[in-house]
């Protein structure tokens, strides 16, 4: 019922979107966790899979044993789909056997893409394609533009209802978390969440207490400053030759 695209950028960030003919697929489908890793749980997907599965990344665990483990243990597994990718190395999938076809997935060294009740292969090739063609972009701007690629393939055969994209750095909180839960373009809305999240709430969420910084910026003026030099970057970016 689902396709969705994990990657992990060269910064350590994690990203997943996903996409479907179901409400709120974002809700219990995607886990991340910040300098840990990210997995998709789908088809009759088992919630349970996201807890576990972080667990056992962040103690070290490669995906491809943390994916064995999951379906192994799962009396379900004929129906469940699921791909997972880590801080180092290659990611991994499993695709039931019982999935409802279209069905599959492919794991690249720093992503995945996986999907299944989809309107044929092409759906993935087109997101693969256009993910890896678009190297160097911001990791939200290629999961996006990717999983449109797949859409226009023909995503999901039954239509298209909700959609999410989530982007994970060091922290223990995302830094972008958007879901389109049920709307007749989930993709097109997606976009414009994310390009409205660019006006203020990115530069702002980068003021936030972390890790490093456990306070943070406090002062709106220095707030305000930051918002503007995230703004006047972004121009020059859209003004700058290709």
């Amino acid at each position: 019922m689902t396709w969705s695209l994990i990657a992990r950028d060269d910064d350590g960030r994690f990203g997943v979107a996903i996409a479907s003919r179901f409400f709120a697929v974002g809700a219990l489908c995607v886990h991340t966790r910040g300098g840990v890793g990210a997995l998709s749980t789908q088809a009759l997907m088992n919630p349970l899979y996201g807890p576990a599965g972080l667990q056992l990344l962040a103690e070290g665990v490669a995906p491809a044993e943390v994916v064995a483990r999951l379906t192994e243990a799962d009396d379900g597994r004929s129906q469940r789909q699921l791909h997972a990718i880590g801080a180092t190395g290659h990611g991994a999938a499993h695709t039931g056997d019982d999935c409802i076809p279209w069905c599959g997935h492919h794991v690249g060294s720093d992503f995945s893409v996986a999907g299944n009740m989809l309107a044929g292969a092409q759906v993935l090739e087109a997101t693969v394609e256009v993910f890896l063609g678009s190297a160097g972009a911001p990791l939200a701007e290629r999961l996006l533009a990717a999983m449109t690629a797949g859409e226009a393939a023909g995503g999901d055969k039954r239509g298209k209802q909700a959609a999410a994209l989530r982007i994970h750095g060091g922290e223990d909180y995302p830094s972008l978390d958007l879901r389109v839960d049920d709307h007749p373009e989930p993709m097109r809305e997606l976009r414009r969440l994310h390009e409205k999240s660019l006006e203020r709430y990115q530069p702002f969420v980068a003021c936030l207490a972390r890790r490093e910084d456990p306070v943070g910026l406090l002062h709106r003026d220095d707030i305000e400053a930051r918002v503007e030099a995230f703004a006047a970057e972004r121009r020059a970016r859209a003004a700058a030759p290709r």
